[in-house]
């Protein structure tokens, strides 16, 4: 059986890494990145470049789209995300569609709601920043229906990237899955106090990113959340399980937050 082949953007970066050793098995993987890649064929070009990055789609069934300003200097600042995570997604989606791309699996962010923690008459922030002691036994699950409030530029960036997947959708057929993404972490497992809430754990990333790419093509449009099982997750993943049947086995739990 031929394996799908996938483009994989932004693929010198952790989740780049974390999909060429666990799913380069399974799947026919090339990179596009500004950095070498190895281990697979790789162009390297900027996704800022419209024209340079098209060869990279030529024959590719499936975009994974994980390029975007993130480093802490940028995620912050409006010019570097209008050039790479707005702009940038914009060259993908439109080299996507003339290359006859059939599915681009987007990675958004978490980010996109995290500004729930800054409303007072919610508990997130409590949950997220403590104190400890006046963290509530229950609380509601932000739902992927409740109104987006980015936290940063780069959260708008990414919602920009949404609503440009659901226009891809709609008008020219390319399916896509956006997911919400949590804290993936170098070290594997959370290293602030407010990574307990949203921490992804990476064979929890790595099984989504698996269940994303061999979807079924009934699976035409949707924004989903990926956290793995955290006891103060306060962002639901309910929607994620049922549509991609995901499983997700980590959680913050096992850490202390002393050691974090």
């Amino acid at each position: 059986m031929n394996r799908r082949k996938v483009l994989i953007t932004g693929a010198s970066g952790l989740i780049g890494g974390l999909t060429i050793q666990h799913l380069g098995h399974k799947y026919e993987l090339t990179g596009l990145s500004r950095r070498p890649v190895k281990g697979i064929p790789h162009v390297s070009a900027d996704i800022t470049d419209a024209v340079t990055i098209k060869p990279a789609f030529d024959g590719i069934h499936t975009v994974l789209h994980l390029a975007a300003a993130t480093a802490a200097d940028q995620v912050c600042e409006w010019a570097p995300t209008m050039a790479t995570t707005i702009q940038g997604t914009l060259n993908v989606y439109e080299a996507a569609r003339e290359a006859g791309v059939q599915r681009v699996v987007f990675f958004s962010s978490g980010c996109c709601q995290l500004a729930w923690e800054w409303d007072s008459n919610h508990p997130y922030g409590i949950i997220a920043n403590g104190p400890d002691n006046e963290i509530p036994e229950t609380w509601p699950m932000v739902e992927l229906d409740w109104s987006v409030r980015p936290d940063s530029p780069y959260a708008v960036g990414k919602l920009f990237g949404e609503n440009l997947a659901r226009y891809y959708s709609d008008k020219y057929g390319i399916s896509t899955i956006a997911i919400r993404l949590g804290a993936v972490l170098r070290e594997d497992r959370p290293m602030l106090r407010r990574h307990f809430p949203g921490f992804l754990s990476q064979a929890d990333c790595v099984q989504l990113i698996d269940k994303c790419l061999s979807a079924p093509d009934s699976v035409t449009f949707e924004v989903l959340n990926a956290i793995s099982e955290n006891k103060y997750r306060w962002r639901s993943t309910d929607r994620t399980k049922d549509v991609l049947d995901w499983r997700p086995t980590g959680s913050a739990d096992v850490y202390s937050w002393l050691k974090a």
